[in-house]
């Protein structure tokens, strides 16, 4: 019992480092939202995927190489969350800006899931 408890406080600790430090570094969040999307936590990993989304300039011409993917990649890890949830409008206009960030064939096959998806949705109505 005593060491389930240290366990769960460092385990705590550690995480609200981790957090902490990740204050204005979109790599971070980045990575702190994988982990939440890992574990399950959808509405943790969306909050940390958005802050990637909103740290980077809103002007893609000014990203380097590396700041270009881990903005494409945030928005296709957003992409994939919203349709965890059902809110498939969201998990279309994520998915169309991955697509244009990076034209690549995954991010095409994604985009054109969802798109299929919404059309099954709106034809239910």
């Amino acid at each position: 019992m005593r060491y389930s408890f240290i366990l769960k406080t460092v385990f705590l600790i550690c995480l609200s480092i981790f957090a902490t430090s990740c204050k204005e570094d979109p790599q971070r969040h980045l990575e702190l939202g994988e982990w939440y999307a890992k574990k399950g936590l959808v509405d943790d990993a969306i909050l940390e995927f958005k802050e990637v989304t909103r740290l980077y300039p809103a002007s893609s011409n000014d990203l380097k190489r590396d700041e270009f993917r881990s903005l494409s990649k945030a928005h296709y890890n957003l992409s994939l969350m919203y349709t965890k949830k059902g809110w498939w409008d969201y998990a279309l206009k994520e998915a169309e800006i991955c697509f244009q960030l990076q034209p690549t064939k995954k991010h095409f096959e994604l985009l054109d899931l969802i798109k299929k998806r919404v059309e099954l949705e709106s034809s239910d109505s």
